[in-house]
């Protein structure tokens, strides 16, 4: 029987596929990526403090995530909301603000407790919509084209059949079968985005449950892989793979896909990563030429690198200085050209200018 797009997929067959997946080309791609993946992996050292990459790099992957739904704001709106105290900020950066939250209540969840599941879908989705609302348990819902109002996808309906393929999921998730983690990974991706479980942010939760699980699998130990870019690069071809594993069972194109994103953006982040690294040795060399040897501190430097816009407040609740002797050393690093003072509202935020503009790139 022909695959229906208007009709709810109830059929959505649990995984894993009953075709052969891991093919010899499949094989080769997942062992290129899990090399990338674990060069990635042996950077985390490299930086003095975690939540200086976690901040920038989740951030990144925050607004890409959200900008493939069309939530879209600046790199610098994005920042100073992070660091400001009041004001007024837009829907779009509050929206890919709550999808860096619900990176790090994941990121807990599965370090207490290294098992994904339909709760802990449910809870993340909550958070990046601030929004109760759980499983959809109304009809209606379709996937289609905005422009020509075309039907692309209707996904499975009922809330009794949606949590049953969940759960079906889940347990594909954790399944011991000797499956290569990676290639698992396209294939639960695939899966969730077919259920689309929620009425709004199933992507953004998709895409996140994709870092979660890597970090389970223990290919990651910070879930800084920033695999949104790449789609963004590639929108189109990654709706029409989505499309033809369900219409037409072409599972390999679509997990050499997500190969491919594993291994590219691995590449991509550890190189970041190095260029992080790079600009804070040379910051804190410049710090200690051009800084009065009363106000130059290792973790004063390293402090400014944690988010792009710092604040007195953050130089006092790191016990770096009071409150006076913090705003003087601000005001240091402003004179000798590393930092940039904007006002916001009544505080002043100072940029990082070199972070900014690596993150920016």
């Amino acid at each position: 029987m022909a695959f229906n797009r208007t009709a709810p997929y109830n059929d959505l067959p649990p995984l894993p596929p009953k075709v052969d997946i891991e093919t010899r080309e499949v094989l080769k791609r997942a062992i290129a990526a899990s090399r990338a993946l674990a060069e990635l992996k042996g950077l985390g050292g490299i930086i003095p403090n975690q939540a200086m990459l976690v901040n920038s790099l989740v951030l990144q992957e925050a607004k890409a995530s959200s900008e493939i739904e069309n939530i879209v704001t600046t790199n610098d709106a994005m920042y100073r909301a992070m660091a400001a105290s009041g004001g007024a900020v837009d829907p779009a950066t509050k929206e890919v603000l709550r999808y860096r939250e619900a990176v790090w209540q994941g990121f807990d969840h599965v370090r207490k407790n290294a098992r994904l599941d339909s709760d802990l879908f449910i809870r993340l989705v909550q958070t990046i919509k601030e929004d109760k609302r759980g499983i959809r348990n109304k009809p209606g819902t379709i996937v289609g084209n905005a422009r020509t109002g075309e039907v692309i996808y209707t996904p499975p309906e009922g809330e009794r059949v949606i949590r049953r393929k969940l759960d079906e999921l889940a347990r594909f998730i954790h399944a011991d079968d000797g499956l290569d983690p990676l290639v698992r990974l396209g294939l639960i991706h695939y899966q969730f985005e077919a259920i689309h479980p929620f009425f709004d942010g199933n992507g953004r939760t998709g895409r996140l449950v994709n870092i979660l699980f890597l970090v389970t699998q223990g290919l990651l130990n910070l879930p800084v892989l920033y695999m949104s870019k790449y789609i963004i690069d590639r929108k189109p071809e990654y709706y029409r793979r989505l499309r033809e594993v369900t219409e037409q069972g072409k599972w390999e194109a679509w997990v050499l896909f997500m190969l491919d994103a594993a291994e590219n953006t691995a590449t991509l982040t550890r190189q970041r990563i190095l260029d992080i690294r790079a600009l804070l040795d040379e910051t804190l060399e410049l710090a200690r030429k051009k800084l009065p040897s009363r106000v130059y501190s290792k973790d004063l430097i390293e402090l400014i690198f944690r988010q792009p816009y710092t604040k007195g407040q953050f130089v006092v609740d790191a016990g770096i200085a009071k409150r006076k002797a913090a705003a003087e050393y601000l005001k240091a690093l402003e004179d000798a050209g590393i930092l940039r003072v904007q006002k916001v509202g009544k505080e002043n935020l100072y940029l990082n200018v070199g972070l900014y503009e690596l993150l920016s790139r």
